[in-house]
């Protein structure tokens, strides 16, 4: 099968296109054939060594994955050859075929593309269970999104509106906040054009409910001031590469509560009602993942470099179907 391999850790250009053998299927796993693969953060750091699981190299780069299951081994639940599948982990996405435990992997709904199975997954799922099960967020309240361009941020967008939340979309340029515009984003903020607390202070003058920030950085503290009394400010990543210091004094003075998303966290019940919202939105078109940029996995690493410089707009897509 052919692959993309990091073969020593570094920049997205250490990354090459390969020949490799298909990986060998372990009791309970099942091959899946890789119709497409969604392109994260995360992928750009496991490949520099900076993610916090190092992966020993040589490895298949890539944790987003949707496509069709063709062989399986042992027991595998009710899964059997020919179901469409998405799945994540750590690596192994960026390849036409990837080894895949049974249980990690979901069904894809009927009318469902590759493409948007696999841009789907991780940046609505973190989304949609940050705003529900974590900030609480009520129908009527201010959400301010940080990197409201990239793949969780403008998930988070679309959701807060659909929640009936009104949005705030905080970005670096004017074409990710008009694409944020576009998913009912009410109040557009450039963080790159003045001082992001009186930017904010402007845009909500009586402050946010909530506050999801999966950038840190710079960004968090002002994010954080605008928050009024008894806000909610919700930590989902560090796609800036910085993890913000906070003064404690803001959350004590302000009496605001900062709490940060992991899924294991979640109640396995809400988790799994989440999970049935989240399918029926999809599948009404009420939440859909923005794919701003389509490359096959000969330009792996162009797609790469788009998402690691924060250029990329929604979600970063390689699409492994045969033309």
């Amino acid at each position: 099968m052919r692959a993309a391999i990091c073969s020593e850790y570094g920049e997205p250009d250490v990354v090459r296109i390969s020949d490799r053998p298909s990986p060998a299927l372990e009791p309970g796993q099942v091959r899946v054939r890789v119709g497409a693969a969604a392109v994260n953060f995360p992928d750009v750091l496991v490949v520099a060594d900076k993610y916090q699981i190092s992966v020993p190299p040589p490895f298949v780069p890539g944790s987003e994955f949707a496509g069709v299951v063709e062989e399986v081994d042992g027991e595998v639940g009710d899964l059997a050859v020919g179901d469409r599948v998405s799945g994540t982990g750590i690596v192994g996405a960026f390849a036409e075929e990837i080894a895949a435990k049974a249980a990690s992997l979901k069904r894809i709904p009927d009318g469902v593309d590759y493409r948007t199975a696999a841009a789907f997954g991780v940046a609505h799922r973190t989304a949609y269970h940050t705003l529900r099960s974590v900030a609480r967020l009520q129908p009527g309240e201010t959400l301010v999104v940080l990197g409201a361009g990239g793949g969780v941020g403008l998930a988070a967008v679309q959701l807060g509106a659909v929640l009936a939340a009104t949005v705030v979309a905080v970005a670096s340029s004017s074409d990710k906040l008009e694409v944020a515009a576009s998913y009912g984003a009410k109040h557009l903020v450039d963080h790159r054009s003045g001082d992001l607390r009186t930017l904010l202070k402007n845009a909500v003058p009586e402050g946010a409910d909530v506050v999801v920030d999966p950038v840190g950085g710079d960004l968090s503290e002002p994010a954080l001031r605008s928050l009024r009394r008894g806000g909610r400010f919700i930590t989902v990543g560090y796609a800036s590469g910085t993890i913000p210091r906070i003064p404690l004094n803001l959350v004590l003075v302000k009496g605001v509560r900062i709490q940060g998303f992991q899924f294991q966290d979640l109640d396995p019940d809400e988790y799994r009602q989440g999970e049935e919202e989240l399918v029926e939105l999809l599948l009404s078109g009420r939440a859909v993942p923005h794919i701003g940029a389509v490359y096959s996995l000969d330009d792996t690493v162009d797609a790469l470099r788009l998402v690691g410089n924060g250029r990329a707009v929604g979600k970063v897509v390689i699409d492994l179907q045969p033309t």
